[in-house]
């Protein structure tokens, strides 16, 4: 299927120029469709896209399911399925769109794992300050915490993004949609001692970068490298709970939004498209009250 495969480009290329998407949600735009396009041409003959049906679709799901891919897994693949037949009858590479008509899987809604303040502080207070590494680590947890921004938009972010003096932060989250976020008052002395202090030293001898947060070797910090760094000093601060590269923008939510803080303007600081993306916090925040009240009640 030579023309599946030149539509898929044709398709990626338009994500990334009319879209702005990730690199990383491009990839797995690319792995969904190819998976769907070799298992309707090598499985169930298909030598043309014009020549999909609702029941093919179906056929491969049902497939996926058998390897025992998640829900939320045959989800993303039916979104990035229908888009992509939408992109086609968009186009006129098809005549019709097999997609229509089709059902997303229900999806359990797990709540993220968040940390306590104890556990925040711990966490925070991990690093060896005495090492320049140490010092940029603790600028580091404290502006993904005093912030909540993406590990992603973190280690993207340059030197004249982050202003100190005026007291917040400039990110370009997805699609390249840029917001303000205020910084905290320890935010702010933890950026400025890493700037005083720790920059200069791990940038060495090295040509010199843009990059915020740079590692030993002078060059910005990958998030492979910023998310390896918060599991150690996880664990150095014996936090038991499992930690992901989301958690202290989980955390920074909840904690917002358990001390009173506008729906709408944790959306804007998250930099959410859509309020009932944030929503979800306030379920953690219930969630977390009702465990307080068990615990706690004489009667509970």
């Amino acid at each position: 299927m030579n023309d599946a495969k030149e539509a898929i480009l044709d398709y990626l290329h338009f994500l990334q120029v009319e879209r702005q998407l990730s690199h990383n949600t491009l990839a797995s735009y690319r792995r969904d469709l190819e998976s769907y396009v070799e298992h309707i041409h090598n499985n169930q003959g298909l030598t043309n896209l014009n020549e999909v049906e609702r029941s093919h679709i179906l056929f491969h799901l049902e497939n996926l399911r058998g390897q025992g891919i998640s829900s939320r897994t045959i989800a993303r693949h039916i979104s990035s399925i229908r888009s992509f037949h939408q992109f086609l009858l968009r186009e006129k590479i098809t005549e019709n769109d097999p997609t229509v008509h089709l059902e997303m899987p229900q999806i359990e809604q797990k709540l993220p794992k968040v940390l306590s303040i104890e556990e925040i502080d711990l966490l925070i207070s991990a690093p060896d300050q005495m090492k320049p590494q140490g010092v940029r680590d603790a600028a580091m947890l404290e502006l993904l915490y005093g912030s909540g921004m993406r590990i992603s938009e973190c280690i993207g972010l340059n030197l004249n993004d982050v202003h100190l003096t005026m007291g917040f932060v400039r990110v370009f989250g997805k699609g390249g949609k840029e917001r303000i976020i205020p910084l905290g008052k320890t935010a702010i002395r933890a950026c400025e001692n890493y700037l005083q202090n720790a920059r200069a030293k791990l940038q060495g001898k090295y040509p010199k970068t843009d990059a915020f947060f740079i590692n030993q070797r002078g060059k910005r910090l990958t998030r492979q490298g910023c998310w390896k760094l918060l599991k150690e000093h996880a664990a150095k601060a014996n936090i038991k709970k499992e930690i992901t590269p989301h958690t202290l923008r989980h955390s920074f939510a909840t904690h917002l939004i358990e001390n009173g803080a506008d729906l709408r303007a944790v959306q804007e600081m998250l930099g959410h498209a859509d309020i009932s993306t944030t929503q979800i916090y306030t379920h953690i925040s219930k969630t977390r009250l009702s465990e307080v009240y068990k615990q706690f009640h004489p009667r509970a």
